[in-house]
């Protein structure tokens, strides 16, 4: 049976969801603010980053797979993004480099 609350927490959280993510375009209609520019420019490519130390600290050179399949999904991952520049079709063959290899070749 439905519960009635979760319901109501799902109606609500989507809203305020909205709400957040359609306030800076409605507080920025007009013009946009230098500093808001300059987020726009630095900050994806320091989340990728980010990103990138994150799932890669952990990996451990010295044992099991040495690290060879996070290395070839990097791989993968840089050169298909500089040659389609296309993130989905880059994080996505990426991904399944990775799970082939460590599902089938390092078992």
């Amino acid at each position: 049976m439905f519960d009635v609350h979760a319901g109501y927490i799902v109606i609500i959280s989507g809203a305020v969801t909205a709400f957040m993510r359609f306030l800076p375009f409605v507080a920025f209609r007009k013009s946009r603010p230098d500093f808001i520019l300059y987020l726009g420019r630095v900050l994806p490519p320091a989340v990728m980053a980010m990103l990138a130390v994150y799932c890669l600290r952990g990996t451990e050179i010295f044992t099991g797979s040495h690290g060879i399949p996070e290395a070839a999904a990097c791989i993968v991952v840089v050169i298909l993004h500089v040659w389609k520049r296309n993130t989905l079709i880059s994080i996505t063959a990426g991904t399944l480099i990775y799970m082939m290899m460590i599902q089938f070749l390092f078992m």
